[in-house]
C-alpha cells in the first residue's frame, strides 16, 4: 500500500536516527514545510515518533509587522497617519518621471513639504539624524506621488520597488548614510510589503540641490 504522509516522515527521520544515533538531537529538526506552517519530530523514543504542526515557526512570524495584506496602499497610509502630498513640481530643467515599458524612473525628490524645504544642511552638524532620517520618508512619499500621477493613482499597479538611491549632504567623515536612508526604505515596506524591498544606494555628498540635507531616487515597476 502506498505510505501516508506521516509514514514516510517517519520513515525518514528514523534513517536520520539510525545515521546520528542521537535522537534528542531531532527534537528541532525541520522536516517540512507547507506555506507557514511547519513540520517538527518530537522524539518520543527510538520507535516512536510524533509530528507537531507549528505556525510558531520564525520563519512564518510576519516580515513586515505594520503591512496588512488585505489593505489597500491609501488604507495602508491611513494607518501610518499619512496622506500623498501632490506631487512636487522640478526645480530646474527636467520631468519628474519617465515610464518605458513598465519601469518608471523617479527623478530625485527632495524633502519638500507643504512648498518648504523639511531639512537643510549636513548631517549631523546642522541637521540633526532624527531631522534626516523624516526627511528621506518624505523624499520617498513625493517620490509615490509621482508615481501615482504616472499610473492614475491606482497604486495597485505597482508590481514592485525596484531600487532606491539615496544622497545624504554629510559632514566629512560621517558615514551613517544607510541610517538615513531607512526612512524611505522602511516607508516602503510599510506600504507594499515584500514588493517595497529594493536594491538600494546610499550616498554621503557635500551638497545636494536648494541645500537639502537628502534626496531620494526612485525605479519602480508597474503593470
Amino acid at each position: 500500500m502506498p505510505q501516508s504522509r506521516g509514514e514516510r516522515f517517519g520513515l525518514q527521520a528514523r534513517q536520520d536516527v539510525g545515521q546520528a544515533g542521537q535522537s534528542l538531537h531531532l527534537s528541532n529538526r525541520k522536516i517540512r514545510r507547507r506555506g507557514a506552517e511547519c513540520w517538527h519530530v518530537v522524539p518520543v523514543n527510538r520507535q516512536n515518533f510524533q509530528f507537531r504542526s507549528s505556525n510558531k515557526h520564525p520563519r512564518a512570524r510576519k516580515r513586515f509587522p505594520h503591512y496588512d495584506a488585505h489593505m489597500t496602499f491609501e488604507q495602508q497610509l491611513a494607518a501610518l497617519g499619512l496622506t500623498l502630498p501632490a506631487a512636487p513640481k522640478p526645480v530646474a530643467a527636467y520631468i519628474p518621471a519617465v515610464r518605458t515599458g513598465n519601469l518608471i524612473y523617479v527623478s530625485g525628490q527632495l524633502p519638500m513639504k507643504d512648498g518648504q524645504l523639511m531639512a537643510t544642511g549636513p548631517v549631523p552638524s546642522v541637521c540633526s539624524f532624527e531631522a534626516a532620517h523624516a526627511a528621506a520618508r518624505q523624499c520617498v512619499l513625493n517620490g509615490l506621488a509621482v508615481i501615482g500621477d504616472q499610473i492614475g493613482g491606482d497604486f495597485s499597479r505597482v508590481v514592485r520597488i525596484v531600487r532606491v538611491g539615496a544622497f545624504v549632504q554629510s559632514d566629512n567623515g560621517w558615514t551613517d548614510q544607510p541610517k538615513v536612508a531607512n526612512g524611505g526604505s522602511e516607508l516602503l515596506q510599510q506600504l507594499f510589503g515584500e514588493a517595497g524591498r529594493h536594491a538600494r544606494a546610499a550616498v554621503g555628498t557635500n551638497a545636494l540641490p536648494l541645500g537639502a540635507s537628502v534626496e531620494i531616487e526612485m525605479l519602480v515597476e508597474v503593470r
